[in-house]
């Protein structure tokens, strides 16, 4: 992000896994860490989320905000589409904000999870006006200037993607943050009954396509360290039979029917 932002702001938990002293050395003069400690009684529909994104909105002093969480990544020639189309969306006052396609790793580097249970696309740059803020888990965005619940934000689509690598590291590792993150949206009777300490498996999902193209460069050292090994079986397939038949109408189609929108796309005619 550095080489398309005025500033930078990363929001830092109160962790010892080294992510501030990572910061810190890169000793670039465009960032300013916020360092925050999560509030672990925030246990409901992941709002803790949502709250960590809010602090390093507050911080923005810029007329634009760009917002990526720690397992996003933008490729490094994705700068020039991305000021096109702010420069587009800044004189128009019916727009709101760019709408990214988001490619989701799943198991590894090379295959990805683009079904019902995944968001095509999502919010992630918009006008600073201050009213702005995070929508339940942080996934997206709304205006609350007028409505308790916020309303929707009016966007533009761009072509450059957001690669979401959340779900490609070491099983065991996977197991790990999962468990972690289940505290954000259960009590401890929940979590009591369905935590345990086995390897995440991969092959409980729905469907994967694989991926051929190129990752950011970024991510090239990050892949080359990668040291288990995943192998796709599509047999173990836990999609339901609903979203199978709109699967089948997709494929057909090219539209995925009834999906969950939480912005609003402007007709650029």
């Amino acid at each position: 992000m550095l080489p398309i932002v005025d500033e930078l702001i990363v929001v830092v938990g109160d962790s010892n896994d080294g992510t501030r002293e990572a910061i810190v050395n890169l000793k670039n003069l465009k960032i300013k860490i916020v360092d925050s400690v999560w509030d672990e009684n925030l246990r409901k529909n992941g709002k803790i989320f949502a709250q960590q994104s809010d602090i390093g909105l507050n911080q923005v002093s810029g007329d634009w905000a760009f917002h990526l969480q720690i397992d996003e990544v933008l490729h490094e020639n994705a700068g020039e589409i991305i000021f096109k189309a702010i420069r587009k969306a800044d004189s128009n006052k019916n727009i709101d904000g760019l709408l990214f396609p988001f490619l989701h790793f799943w198991g590894d580097y090379n295959h990805i999870r683009n079904t019902r249970r995944t968001h095509q696309y999502e919010i992630r740059a918009f006008k600073n006006t201050g009213d702005i803020r995070a929508y339940k888990d942080s996934q997206g965005f709304r205006d609350f200037s007028k409505k308790p619940r916020g309303e929707k934000l009016r966007v533009i689509k761009t072509d450059t993607p957001i690669y979401h690598y959340s779900y490609a590291r070491h099983p065991q590792l996977m197991k790990k943050k999962d468990n972690y993150f289940h505290r954000f949206w259960h009590n401890d009777s929940w979590l009591k009954e369905n935590i345990n300490e086995s390897e995440f498996n991969y092959n409980e999902v729905d469907k994967l396509e694989v991926f051929t193209e190129e990752h950011p460069v970024f991510m090239t050292e990050i892949i080359k360290r990668k040291d288990w090994d995943f192998r796709y079986d599509p047999s173990q397939s836990n999609m339901k039979f609903k979203d199978r038949i709109l699967n089948g109408v997709e494929k057909a189609t090219g539209k995925r029917l009834f999906e969950y929108r939480n912005y609003r796309l402007v007709n650029e005619k």
